[in-house]
């Protein structure tokens, strides 16, 4: 009868008559409970006894999981109600991605960290680098953002491994990239320089040869000859001042001459 009113898969509604250590125990049905195992509760919560999550008399929804029909009671589940967050878990997360978390929780083997809402990843306390003796409460406090670096993912096992050592070296080895990178950007291939530099010499060879060329030009440049049976303004200037002189001269002698005649 329970199996054909309630097969698996269905979601009922009923009333915590029970609680205890392992599950509650809710009343489906008059005669018919259904157990919650502990396990079955939550995805994502964390709690030490479902006391903590649940009162007795409080409704409550879930979903059948399994049927025992011989003792007329089956098993429910409230997480079940919402989709398992691990599901799909190695398509949203990779090995060796940098992700940061809140800390969750603080162990002697290692800190807790809470990537998203029900997803926790372990830095075990051999992936951290700390000074020695020193405790890791002392290192973080719960509730701290962290950064780490994802080494392991185990879907099925839900389990996904953290490293603060690998964080810091993976950090140092994009620095060091980083700074090669910018270093080969500033610099000048050796070939790029000797070639510039010949191109320079070259340019100021050729201006040297290019200004030695128009200077001999300059020199061995012949004097442009004059026309045949023209004189230059100098010599004509020249020529008049000296036909003046003679005039001037002749002009002198004349009365001397005239003057020796009439004494004759």
């Amino acid at each position: 009868v329970v199996k054909e009113k309630y097969p698996v898969g269905t979601i009922i509604d009923g009333t915590i008559k029970n609680i205890t250590d392992f599950g509650i125990f809710v009343g489906v049905d008059e005669g018919i409970d259904g157990l919650i195992h502990i396990s079955d509760l939550s995805w994502t919560k964390k709690f030490k006894h479902p006391s903590e999550l649940y009162k007795k008399g409080q409704k409550i929804r879930a979903v059948v999981l399994n049927i025992d029909e011989k003792n007329e009671r089956f098993s429910l589940g409230v997480k079940q109600l919402e989709k398992d967050p691990w599901e799909g878990i190695a398509q949203k997360y990779s090995p060796g991605d940098i992700v940061e978390g809140k800390v969750t929780n603080i162990t002697d083997f290692g800190i807790f960290l809470e990537l998203s809402e029900g997803i926790e990843g372990l830095i075990h306390v051999s992936e951290i680098n700390r000074d020695k003796g020193e405790k890791l409460s002392e290192f973080v406090k719960p509730g701290d953002l962290l950064k780490a670096l994802i080494i392991s993912i185990d879907e099925k096992e839900r389990k996904i491994g953290l490293s603060l050592k690998g964080l810091e070296t993976k950090t140092e080895k994009e620095e060091i990239a980083e700074y090669i990178d910018k270093q080969k950007s500033l610099e000048t291939p050796l070939g790029e320089i000797l070639e510039k530099k010949e191109k320079v010499i070259s340019n100021s060879e050729e201006n040297k040869s290019s200004e030695t060329t128009a200077s001999e030009n300059i020199v061995d440049q012949p004097a442009e000859e004059e026309p045949s049976g023209e004189k230059s303004p100098s010599q004509t200037k020249i020529t008049s001042s000296e036909s003046e002189s003679k005039t001037s001269e002749e002009q002198t002698e004349a009365p001397s001459i005239q003057k020796d005649e009439k004494s004759g």
